[in-house]
């Protein structure tokens, strides 16, 4: 059972920090979760809201600033909002990481990183698993490149899901837990598929799923798998 850290291991650090995502490396994680968008001069940033409105002293749309600027506004006082570059330059392979497009926008960017990785620096495309809400997003990455490992996020609809990854042949589906069932896992498996269930924090709710034989789980404390 992978332990994916979500937001690096936000239970610990602030979360999209290359702190955070070193901590998450010294917990021994399989996998790193993190969420993207674009700058206004198309870096891509790692963040999860829209806004640096809370998680930095900043305010504004992260689409409406320069990279430059989004350095300045540090988060907890002493962390710079990293660049994807910045992240898989620490991970340097030593784990999966799991890119969250949080705007389609950002789409063929990430697209372009990634190859840029795998056929400059020797990484293996497994090193890396894209995956959104915005499924259209997913279709974008599948058309690019069939080679990118594709994750389908739901929170409501596991049965749409499931035929949406089928259909563009995805390798994982991340559903929110608590849409699991040991059976309803199974189903999923039988399809090839993996299940990363998120975002699991809570003892007794990651010892519950861990009975539906689930192929990893995304938390904010990797320490408690």
């Amino acid at each position: 059972m992978l332990k994916i850290g979500h937001r690096g291991a936000k239970g610990y650090e602030p979360e999209n920090t290359l702190v955070s995502f070193q901590k998450a490396l010294d917990m021994q994680v399989e996998g790193i979760e993190l969420d993207v968008h674009l700058s206004a001069d198309g870096e891509i940033i790692v963040i999860h809201d829209e806004t640096i409105d809370r998680t930095t002293n900043g305010k504004g749309f992260v689409n409406n600033l320069s990279l430059h600027e989004l350095k300045t506004f540090p988060i907890d006082g002493k962390h710079q909002i990293p660049t994807l570059k910045e992240v898989f330059d620490l991970v340097n392979q030593d784990c999966f990481i799991n890119i969250e497009l949080k705007s389609y926008e950002a789409t063929d960017k990430v697209v372009s990183l990634i190859e840029k990785y795998v056929t400059k620096k020797g990484w293996k495309y497994d090193r890396f698993l894209v995956s959104s809400f915005d499924w259209n997003a997913l279709q974008q990455v599948a058309f690019l490149n069939d080679k990118i490992p594709i994750g389908v996020l739901t929170e409501t609809d596991l049965d749409l899901a499931l035929a949406f990854a089928k259909f563009i042949q995805a390798k994982s589906i991340h559903p929110h837990f608590h849409l699991l069932t040991k059976d309803n896992t199974a189903q999923i498996q039988e399809k090839g598929l993996h299940v990363f269930p998120w975002t699991i924090n809570e003892v007794e709710d990651i010892q519950k799923i861990k009975t539906f034989n689930i192929n990893g789980i995304i938390t904010d404390f990797p320490n408690r798998i």
